[in-house]
């Protein structure tokens, strides 16, 4: 098979175009390393059934062979990306969206949206099933990722009931592991940052807002397993296991050894206090579940960070 990824140089994509690539398939990988690095993807330099695409979404994607899975990656995922760049997030949700359908719906391929736990906000229901329409400001500053990916799947499902094209929408929860970036903003690599140097780990408000952290491996399985399915509606992937803030924040200085000490500073406008998802459909529909507990994810993530520091 041919897979298009795109944001194939962030986080996601670049373990998702490793397991694609030894499963025996073809992925053409596509960023505009905005907020990608051409670094994570730097070990795939020569491979016979690689191929990189410095192009942006929001443009038309022109291939010159056909594809049979697109995979719509492409996004500022990160507070510190999309706050930064909003107006760039909603259009990589929205005109982004459209022209990877377009191209699905050309080359007849099938379509797999990542989507987020974002579409929940701020969640009066707890732990959050996909049935769940959710509590979102639209007009608040974390607006722009949220309502993107929440038009997204909107555009996606039309396009499905329009034309037909066989599509997926995965609900990502807070993911993590190599290859993130230490200054992207989000708690996992803030906190391994600053005790790895030895700073304070600065915790959003009193820090008993609740996480729930999936490692990278086992997400990417579940997507693998959800494109052998014929499931079209939204799938929660993500590990149902919360932790509160304050309590991951020590754990991090226990496994990097560290002496940093935690400060508090306030809590950011519309930040979720709770966020865990129901995976019961993933378990039914795909057989899957998380395998990799918080702390052997969190020494592997740790030892990557020790590397790249």
């Amino acid at each position: 098979m041919h897979f298009l990824i795109s944001g194939a140089a962030g986080f996601i994509g670049s373990h998702l175009c490793d397991r694609l690539l030894a499963e025996g398939h073809a992925v053409t990988g596509l960023d505009n390393l905005v907020t990608g690095s051409r670094d994570n993807l730097a070990h795939l330099a020569g491979h016979e059934r690689f191929g990189f695409l410095l192009a942006d979404v929001t443009e038309p994607v022109e291939l010159d062979r056909p594809v049979d899975f697109v995979l719509h990656l492409a996004s500022p995922a990160s507070p510190v990306h999309y706050l930064s760049r909003p107006i760039a997030t909603l259009l990589a949700g929205s005109l982004g969206t459209r022209n990877l359908l377009e191209l699905a719906r050309r080359d007849r391929a099938r379509f797999l949206l990542a989507s987020t736990s974002e579409c929940y906000g701020d969640p009066l229901e707890h732990p959050q099933k996909e049935t769940y329409w959710g509590h979102v400001n639209p007009v608040g500053p974390r607006s722009c990722y949220d309502e993107s990916k929440r038009f997204a799947e909107a555009l996606t499902m039309a396009y499905h009931r329009e034309h037909g094209l066989a599509t997926y929408i995965v609900r990502i929860f807070n993911t993590y592991g190599p290859r993130m970036q230490s200054a992207d903003g989000r708690m996992v690599p803030t906190f391994i940052a600053q005790a790895l140097r030895g700073e304070p780990l600065t915790v959003n408000g009193d820090g008993l807002q609740t996480r729930s952290l999936c490692y990278i491996d086992d997400l990417v399985d579940g997507i693998r397993r959800l494109l052998d399915t014929e499931e079209r509606y939204p799938v929660n992937l993500g590990n149902p296991a919360e932790i509160t803030v304050i309590d991951f924040a020590r754990m991090v200085v226990r496994l990097t050894g560290s002496r940093s000490p935690i400060h508090h500073r306030p809590l950011p406008e519309d930040d979720p206090r709770r966020r865990c998802p129901d995976v019961s459909k993933a378990r039914r529909l795909l057989g899957w579940a998380p395998t990799t507990s918080l702390e052997e994810g969190l020494a592997r993530t740790i030892e990557y960070f020790r590397s790249a520091l």
